[in-house]
C-alpha cells in the first residue's frame, strides 16, 4: 500500500462514492484507511469522568482498495521509482512516489 497518513485521496467505491478526505490512519496489516468525513458511524459512549456520554459520531475503516490518491485535481494510481543518488560520499538507492498518470514526483 503506498498511501500514507495526511494524503488526498476519493472514495471510488461503495455508499460514499465521490466524496474526498484526507487519510487519518493507514492499517497495512488489514489493508485498511481512515478517511476523514467518510463511512460515518454512531458510537455509544458510556458516561466516565472524561466526558459525559452519548452518541457520538466517528470516521470508520475503508478498504484501501475503495480509494484512490487526488494529484492535482485529478485521481491517479501510485508507483515506486528509484533513483540512485550520491549521500556522503556514496551512492544510495532512494525511493519516490510518483504519480502514474503524470509521472511526477510526490514526495
Amino acid at each position: 500500500m503506498r498511501l500514507k497518513k495526511g494524503d488526498l485521496v476519493r472514495v471510488i467505491a461503495g455508499t460514499d462514492k465521490g466524496k474526498e478526505g484526507k487519510v487519518l490512519s493507514v492499517d497495512r496489516k488489514t489493508n485498511r484507511v481512515i478517511v476523514e468525513g467518510v463511512n460515518m458511524i454512531t458510537k455509544h459512549v458510556k458516561p466516565s469522568a472524561v466526558n459525559q456520554g452519548g452518541m457520538i459520531h466517528q470516521e470508520a475503516a475503508v478498504s484501501a482498495s475503495n480509494v484512490m490518491y487526488v494529484h492535482k485535481g485529478e485521481t491517479t494510481r501510485l508507483g515506486v521509482e528509484v533513483k540512485m543518488e550520491e549521500r556522503n560520499g556514496r551512492q544510495k538507492a532512494v525511493r519516490y512516489r510518483v504519480a502514474k498518470s503524470t509521472g511526477e514526483i510526490i514526495d
